[in-house]
């Protein structure tokens, strides 16, 4: 890519107006579609029994072979639904759909399921991975477009499948996990607990309520200041909040959080953004991702709490803005799944 193109690119993602345009949906879809269908280089989460086992991404995980690893094709197939449910003119609409549905055929979930049920896999990309399906799950279900609607039929197997990990683990986990990366319990439990509401699960709502009380509920002075590890692409503090907001009732929420972040309230509250040294390296590269959780999180707060945290959007903004040029600087480091976070900030942003 020449350097007139970075320039182009630079100056239609990074000046995002209040609204997502078509010229920007364009530039965020381009990325996913170049991944999704590329099997190589692949980074595989699998344990081994024996060498019968150790055979290419595409036939392990014919859906989710794409964008580097399984969890970020889970992602950059939601963010292309997501964008074209905005955009019924978006450019290469045709080519999505049609990698969509190769990707997500009812034989393909199949070959997933078969690969998770394996005894050895039960906890292949717990919680990340099995979030990013139910957010995908939502998208599909929520599209009214009979492809889509096809494809939310051929996912919902594997969603049911995730959907009684999360109700068979979440007992089990004494303690949560506070990471900034894939791990991170409140985060896993965000999106499951969006696509239980939507779905009516009262099943579902219950168990990630009942754990996410249990484990999070005593928590106070959370430290910012420890923000960032070397490599976040996640927020501890702000996930961690953005789950309770979605659990707890509103007044049991503002009391909740004036224990664990009382720092939000105050006017002049401000927080550097995540800086990144070297986008090719592939692990440090996860800051951009860090301040995008933090601007969908704050964003998220101030859209239901205007009165008492309008002063932290422009925050939000700041670090929004500052990794968007990042996501097309060439660097598939960052190219495979950046695009889904800024889009989930942006779906935050109003």
């Amino acid at each position: 890519m020449n350097y007139l193109k970075y320039l182009f690119l630079f100056l239609s993602i990074g000046s995002f107006s209040q609204e997502l345009t078509i010229e920007q949906a364009n530039h965020l879809a381009s990325l996913p579609i170049k991944c999704l269908q590329q099997e190589y280089p692949n980074k595989l989460g699998q344990m081994l029994i024996d060498s019968t086992e150790i055979l290419a991404p595409k036939k392990l995980h014919p859906a989710f072979y794409g964008c580097f690893d399984w969890h970020s094709s889970v992602h950059g197939h939601w963010s292309l639904v997501y964008l074209l449910k905005r955009f019924p003119n978006l450019a290469k609409k045709e080519e999505i759909i049609s990698k969509l549905k190769t990707n997500l055929s009812k034989e393909n979930i199949q070959v997933e399921i078969n690969y998770l049920s394996k005894n050895h896999e039960k906890s292949f990309e717990r919680t990340y991975g099995w979030a990013w399906v139910l957010k995908l799950q939502l998208e599909l279900e929520n599209f009214n477009e009979p492809f889509a609607q096809e494809l939310a039929q051929n996912l919902k197997p594997l969603t049911n499948l995730f959907i009684q990990r999360y109700s068979d683990f979440l007992p089990k986990l004494l303690y949560p996990i506070r990471v900034g990366t894939h791990a991170n319990t409140a985060f896993g439990l965000s999106f499951a607990y969006d696509y239980a509401l939507y779905s009516k699960n009262e099943a579902f709502q219950k168990v990630i309520k009942e754990n996410a009380n249990r484990l999070f509920q005593k928590d106070q002075n959370c430290p910012f200041n420890w923000e960032p590890s070397g490599t976040d692409f996640l927020s501890p503090c702000l996930e961690e909040m953005g789950l309770m907001q979605r659990v707890l009732p509103n007044d049991d929420f503002l009391i909740w959080l004036k224990k664990f972040a009382t720092q939000l309230f105050n006017k002049k509250f401000t927080w550097e953004v995540a800086k990144v040294s070297d986008r090719t390296d592939g692990h440090l590269v996860h800051l951009d991702g860090l301040n995008f959780s933090r601007a969908w999180n704050l964003y998220h707060l101030v859209n239901q709490y205007p009165k008492e945290f309008s002063h932290l959007k422009p925050l939000a903004d700041t670090h929004f803005n500052f990794s968007l040029p990042s996501i097309v600087d060439g660097n598939y480091e960052g190219e495979h799944w950046l695009a889904s976070f800024a889009l989930r900030a942006y779906e935050e942003k109003r």
